[in-house]
């Protein structure tokens, strides 16, 4: 391997350590679309049911692992926070916004998911919260993969953007789109 020449200090552990944690954000990322796709994706197509009586099936199909799915985005951003800070350095400026509105929407749902349960009289204001909370924190992580692929203005370890500069017609559209695959995931009688 005469063409692979690497710089002395990128041997054993320094060459193979990043690959390997780049392999176990990027499998956080995956499984978190993966299974809590599956939830906002019925949170996405909850009024959509027939019946009180499907609605309730549809919370009951996620109420056992609602909690360990979310763990998987905790797991890819510490990752990401802890082994490649200069790139963390550069994404989170470049995503305060739509990563806090997120992360709020996540929160609203999974509040409005706890207290269904428990509510009677308001129990459609909890249905359209837990609806409204998973609109949102779909539509936003397809603006944080829009901006993502669209890339990000850097100068060296930093970022060199606008506040608003993930809002583009390609991110909004990317948002668009995970609504509708998420919904896809979730669909009632799939």
């Amino acid at each position: 391997m005469e063409f692979l020449h690497l710089p002395p200090d990128l041997h054993g552990a320094a060459l193979w350590l990043p690959l390997v944690w780049a392999a176990i954000i990027a499998l956080a990322v995956a499984m978190y679309v993966l299974l809590d796709g599956f939830d906002l994706g019925i949170g996405i197509m909850f009024t959509a049911a027939e019946s009180e009586n499907w609605r309730d099936r549809m919370m009951l199909s996620v109420a056992p692992v609602w909690d360990f799915n979310e763990t998987w985005l905790i797991l890819g951003g510490a990752g990401l926070f802890a082994v490649f800070h200069f790139a963390y350095a550069i994404l989170m400026p470049a995503l305060y916004v739509p990563v806090f509105v997120m992360l709020i929407a996540l929160i609203f749902r999974g509040v409005a998911f706890e207290f269904r349960f428990k509510a009677e009289r308001t129990k459609h204001l909890w249905d359209k919260s837990f609806h409204y909370g998973s609109l949102v924190a779909t539509f936003a992580q397809g603006v944080v993969l829009g901006a993502f692929v669209q890339g990000f203005e850097s100068d060296g370890r930093a970022f060199t953007g606008s506040t608003w500069d993930f809002l583009t017609p390609f991110s909004a559209m990317t948002g668009l789109a995970l609504i509708a695959g998420y919904g896809l995931l979730g669909r009632p009688g799939s």
